[in-house]
Order: C-alpha cells, then structure tokens, then sequence
C-alpha cells in the first residue's frame, strides 16, 4: 500500500472510480486521499461514502501532496489551476493529469515545466481490474512515482505521448465497442427465438470463453476461426453475412472517431 498523499482536483465519476478502486483494492487507504470540487454536495457524497477528506482549504492539500491529480474538463480553467499549484504544492510534487486531449507541453505551461507531469488516460474498468491505463511522462517524472497508484485500479501501458490520443479511442474507448456487440448479439438470439435471459448468458459466456481460447491456445483469430467453420457449414453462411454488413469496417470507423474526437477536444 503506497504511503503517498494524493489529491484530486476535480471529484466526478472517473475521480470517483479511481478513488473507489483504490480503496476497495487496498493500495491507498482513503485517508490518503483529498478532493476538491465546485460542487459542495459532490464532496460531502464523495466524504460519506468513502471517507476522503474533503473539508480543507485547496492551498493547505494542495501544499501536503505528493500527487495532485487533474480530474477536470479539458474546457476548464487549467491556467488558474496552474497559478493555484505554482503558489501551493510543493517543488517535488508530481501533476497527474488525466485531462483528455491536453498534451504534456500544455500542461508545463500551466503547472511548471520543471515539474514532474504525467499523463494518464484511465481505463473505464476501474472495479474489475481489467483495462489498461495509458500513461505518458515528461522528463521530470518516473513510471514509480505513480506506479502503486495507477495499479490500484487496473494495469498500466506506458506510452509515447504522440500515442495517448490513439489509445484514448481504441483502448479506453474500447468497453463500449464490447458492449454494444454484445447487446447486439443478445439481441439476434432473441430475434432468432431465445428467451432474452438465455440469449444474454450465451452472448456473456461466447465472449468470456472466446478471449479464453485466444490465450490458452495462442492462435489468431482467423486460425479459430477457420477451426471452427466447416466446408458449407452453418458458421461459414453466418460469417458470409456479418462480412456483407461492413461490421468490421463500422468498427474500425468508430475508433477513428473516438480518436479525432479526442484530438480535438485537446485542441480547444
């Protein structure tokens, strides 16, 4: 369990996921963290329900962390946040950001270009332990300054910045292509004539034994694929479809997307 002091600025839904995984998985005790919020009610809930201290002033937590955790919109004011953490935090005290779009060099003009700044794309499957987090650091800062942290809820891939944005689209984005398919696919067995209930324990159990057989056996897709199609089978005529329906090229749309959209929001 990491003894760090870490305080978010910024306590909504991502800060909160962070906070809870943390906590439930016992890397950092709640009494380690501090938020602050405009919202009075969101820190009194965030309080009450996991114990974080949140009846401080910002300058007096911001001057006791050892990491200052940037959980706001990329539209919010970043340079006033900046003046705060200049005049309060300490030298050594590192900025996480996990600000979508806004680069590391952004950053350094607010926060000081001599601090240590990180920037992590969080995964959404915080309270599983799944999903990797991407992160990028400037030259200031190092992978085990956060390390006990970012692990707290989920796994870590560190990146070349000029990749977070890619990442944030296909990687961070990517539960909600899952679900949709597997909504989709629940749905075709119901319209094929199952009861919903079992259409959706099937379309659950195909995916959790289908990622299953990709490690077990090592194999590519495309070689299970061909192992599980046989000459003028039933497999084959459906697979014929879903490749006529551009499902793979719909997809590959949507990363796309994800990812130009995340590029422009740091752009604003």
């Amino acid at each position: 369990m990491t003894k760090k002091r870490i305080h978010f600025i910024g306590g909504g839904q991502m800060a909160e996921a962070m906070i809870r995984a943390c906590i439930a998985n016992k890397s950092v005790a709640a009494e380690q963290f501090t938020v602050t919020d405009i919202h009075e009610a969101r820190l009194q809930y965030l309080n009450e329900t996991y114990g974080v201290i949140t009846d401080s002033s910002q300058g007096k937590l911001l001057a006791a962390a050892d990491l200052i955790v940037i959980a706001v919109r990329p539209q919010d004011n970043l340079a006033a946040l900046g003046e705060a953490v200049k005049q309060s935090a300490q030298p050594a005290a590192a900025i996480v950001s996990i600000v979508a779009g806004v680069t590391i060099e952004k950053l350094a003009g607010f926060f000081g270009a001599e601090r240590p700044i990180i920037r992590v794309i969080p995964n959404t499957l915080t309270d599983t332990g799944y999903g990797y987090s991407g992160v990028a650091l400037n030259d200031h800062a190092a992978v085990d300054q956060v390390d006990d942290f970012l692990h707290g809820f989920g796994k870590v891939q560190v990146l070349e910045e000029r990749l977070i944005d890619i990442f944030t689209g296909y990687g961070v984005c990517g539960p909600n292509y899952i679900y949709y398919f597997i909504e989709s696919l629940a749905d075709a067995g119901v319209l094929a004539g199952l009861p919903r209930e079992q259409a959706w324990n099937v379309a659950l159990e195909n995916l959790v034994g289908s990622v299953a057989m990709l490690r077990q056996t090592g194999l590519h897709p495309r070689q299970l694929l061909d192992i599980n199609n046989s000459p003028g089978g039933v497999g084959i005529h459906g697979l014929y479809e879903l490749n006529n329906s551009d499902f793979a090229a719909g997809l590959q749309r949507s990363v796309l997307a994800a990812v130009k959209r995340t590029t422009e929001l740091g752009a604003k």
